[in-house]
């Protein structure tokens, strides 16, 4: 131990340490909320391991919803602009926000990416907010944004025992995907089993399965959509 790193302090200060963190994270999601329902819109968090389809399926929602629902976009990524372009060649305004190594965004940094975005705005108005986190199961769930919803994406490659390793993330959300199920006839995915891990976690939990490539389920998603920005 040494008195350097902090290793040899007792437990409880630690704790203190990361409380006071996710305190100060919390209140200033909570600007971040008001922030973006003065804009008009209702914000997605959306969580999931790298690779899940969550920057497929926000430019197939774009394609479909553009000429219905105002739509803007904060992307976060530990590096690279790439995901950004992505949506951008779609036509709707979007940030891209680089964690420089960090696994998930946090208040402070979407909070940035807020104000970047609203100077995207011709009128300062938007529907739906799309917050898509670093790829990660663990650490974004832990972190609100200022979200109204929070979305956690599983794709069929992945497996079916997502729920159960990672709980939190299902917990703390309110819709699951299943994602990539035009894949289901080369996995071992049973979407059932799946599903009843993470309602067996929160049975208030909302099970969509869809495919962006393919456009299956894809209706769903969207009605989702517009019953949100009711």
């Amino acid at each position: 131990m040494c008195d350097d790193c902090g290793c040899a302090a007792p437990g409880p200060k630690v704790v203190e340490v990361n409380q006071s963190l996710l305190a100060a994270n919390d209140a200033l999601a909570a600007k971040n909320r008001t922030h973006i329902e003065a804009l008009g819109a209702v914000a997605i968090n959306m969580i999931s391991s790298p690779g899940s389809g969550k920057t497929t399926l926000l430019e197939k929602t774009i394609e479909r919803l553009k000429g219905e629902l105002r739509i803007g976009v904060i992307e976060g990524d530990i590096e690279t602009e790439r995901d950004a372009d992505r949506i951008r060649a779609k036509g709707v305004p979007v940030v891209q926000l680089t964690t420089g190594g960090a696994c998930h965004l946090d208040a402070a940094l979407t909070h940035r990416g807020l104000h970047a975005l609203e100077d995207q705005l011709v009128d300062k108005k938007l529907d739906l907010l799309f917050i898509e986190n670093v790829g990660n199961l663990v650490c974004p769930a832990t972190f609100d944004l200022g979200e109204h919803q929070r979305v956690v994406l599983v794709s069929v490659p992945e497996g079916p025992d997502k729920p159960a390793k990672y709980p939190k993330a299902f917990v703390s959300s309110q819709l699951f995907i299943i994602s990539k199920t035009d894949l289901l006839p080369y996995f071992d995915f049973s979407p059932a089993a799946a599903a009843k891990e993470a309602l067996q976690l929160n049975p208030r939990l909302a099970v969509m399965e869809l495919s962006a490539a393919t456009g299956e389920g894809l209706d769903g998603w969207l009605d989702y959509l517009r019953s949100l920005c009711r």
